[in-house]
C-alpha cells in the first residue's frame, strides 16, 4: 500500500540522544524544585502531582528521572520545564541536518506527518517549534505521547491510526528502537529502523535500515529532497 503518512520518533531518530540526555534531562532536573515551589498553588501542576505516588512526590520525581522511567506526570512536568527555556531561547531544539528538509519535502508532497515519543506533546512541539531549523509544528498533522499508549505496545499504533483516521497500513513509522518498529508492524504499519552512526545505534536486522532521512525516503519510495 502507497505510503500516505510518516509517523516518526524523536530521540535517536530525529534528534540525538545526547541531545534529551545531556541537555533537556539536566535542564528539567535542576530546575525542579523552584519550578515545584513557583507553580505550589497552580492547579494543573496540583493534579499531575496527585498522579505521584509517594509521600514525597518531588523524591519520587527525581528518582524517576534517574532511571529513566517512562512516566506520564513525569513527562508533563518535564515539558512544562522545558517550556521556559524553549521560550526564552535557552533551549533550541536538535535536529539532525538531513531532517528538516526532507520533512519539508515530504509535507510539500502532500504526505501527512506525526509524532509519536516518550516526551509528552507539549515537550514535543517545544522541540519542533523551537527547532535548530526553525518553526517546523506546520508540518505536522499530530502528536502523540504515552498517554495513546506505550511505544512498544502494538495496541499504540492502532490508537493512532484510528486517530489519524488512516489505514495501519499507509503509515510509515520512523524510530531507532527495534522494539518499538516490532510493535507498529504488528499493528500493521510500515518500519523504518534509523542506525544513526553518531548515536551508535545496533541495526536490528527485522526492519528496514537507514542511516538518514534521505536514505530512508530512497528506500521508502517517499519523495527526495530538491
Amino acid at each position: 500500500m502507497t505510503i500516505t503518512t510518516v509517523l516518526t520518533d524523536i530521540e535517536g531518530t530525529t534528534s540525538a540522544i545526547a541531545f534529551v540526555k545531556e541537555t533537556l534531562f539536566p535542564f528539567a532536573e535542576q530546575a525542579l524544585d523552584g519550578f515545584l515551589e513557583a507553580r505550589r498553588g497552580d492547579a494543573e501542576v496540583a493534579a499531575i502531582l496527585a498522579e505521584v505516588p509517594g509521600a514525597d512526590p518531588a523524591a519520587t520525581l527525581r528518582g524517576w528521572m534517574a532511571d529513566d522511567v517512562k512516566a506520564t506526570p513525569l513527562k508533563t512536568l518535564q515539558g512544562m520545564i522545558w517550556e521556559a527555556g524553549f521560550r526564552d531561547g535557552r533551549l533550541r531544539g536538535h535536529l539532525w541536518p538531513d531532517v528538516a528538509p526532507c520533512l519539508r519535502a515530504w509535507h510539500a508532497a502532500g504526505l501527512r506527518l506525526a509524532v509519536y515519543s516518550s516526551g509528552s506533546v507539549a515537550a514535543q512541539k517545544l522541540l519542533f517549534g523551537h527547532s535548530e531549523a526553525g518553526d517546523l509544528l506546520p508540518l505536522f498533522s499530530g502528536f502523540f505521547d504515552t498517554k495513546v499508549g506505550h511505544k512498544r505496545e502494538a495496541s499504540s499504533y492502532a490508537a493512532i491510526a484510528a486517530a489519524l483516521g488512516t489505514n495501519p497500513a499507509s503509515i510509515l513509522f520512523l524510530s531507532d528502537v527495534a522494539e518499538e518498529l516490532d510493535a507498529a508492524a504488528a499493528s500493521g504499519l510500515g518500519t523504518c529502523q534509523l542506525v544513526r552512526p553518531a548515536d551508535a545505534a545496533v541495526p536490528s536486522g527485522r526492519h528496514r535500515e537507514a542511516p538518514d532521512f534521505p536514505a530512508v525516503a530512497a528506500l521508502c519510495g517517499l519523495p527526495a529532497t530538491p
